[in-house]
């Protein structure tokens, strides 16, 4: 089982549940329909990753940054940034037959992690924030969500068992895109500026059975 890193310890998720299209900007930015209820799926443990691929099987793979939360005793217990990796292409191919999609979203490597740090301030305060190569593409507060991490705590505990160590994905803002071979990617949550967790990648370069 893979496991993050939480604190000074470690932590092995069963599952990472994603929230999609919580973002205004982002939902225009691909073009989908504003939802009337969070847009839920799931990552196995087996998603987690710890290097960054820039294609799988030939296809590109796009970037998402996300504030994500880890689960103890029922309540959003610490804080990290995910990076949330997207077959793009196969994900438009497979909505647009009305097809789940896990094959675009749940492959081996398609969730980054930086380390969780325990959650010590106000959750309205956060803000995603990813630059890459020392450019800022993204940025996003938990305040302009459409459904915020406490709405989407209620809403999957209605339905599901979150266990201890499970990672919550609140959604991706707007400036999303294709990961470039050798680029270097540095995710941060920040909280009135100060930075609660933050983790660095360098997208792998190559022709190897990792597909990049």
């Amino acid at each position: 089982m893979n496991t993050v890193i939480v604190g000074d310890g470690i932590a092995t998720p069963s599952k990472i549940v994603c929230v999609g299209r919580n973002y205004a900007r982002h939902i225009e930015e691909l073009g989908n329909a504003v939802p009337d209820s969070p847009v839920i799926f799931l990552k196995p443990n087996s998603a987690i990753g710890g290097e960054l691929r820039a294609s799988l099987q030939g296809e590109p793979l796009h970037y998402e940054g996300e504030i994500a939360f880890m689960v103890t005793g029922g309540r959003l217990a610490a804080v990290g940034f995910g990076l949330d990796l997207t077959r793009r292409e196969l994900q438009s191919s497979l909505k647009s037959r009305g097809l789940p999609w896990e094959r675009a979203k749940a492959f081996d490597g398609a969730a980054l992690f930086s380390p969780f740090m325990p959650l010590s301030v106000a959750i309205e305060s956060l803000e995603v924030q990813l630059c890459i190569d020392g450019t800022e593409r993204q940025r996003g507060q938990a305040s302009l969500m459409l459904y915020s991490p406490a709405i989407i705590l209620e809403t999957l505990s209605s339905f599901m068992t979150l266990e201890d160590g499970d990672i919550i994905m609140t959604g991706t803002p707007e400036g999303v895109g294709p990961v470039t071979p050798g680029a270097d990617f540095h995710g941060r949550i920040l909280a009135d500026g100060v930075v609660q967790a933050e983790g660095r990648w360098r997208a792998l370069v190559g022709s190897g059975p990792d597909g990049t």
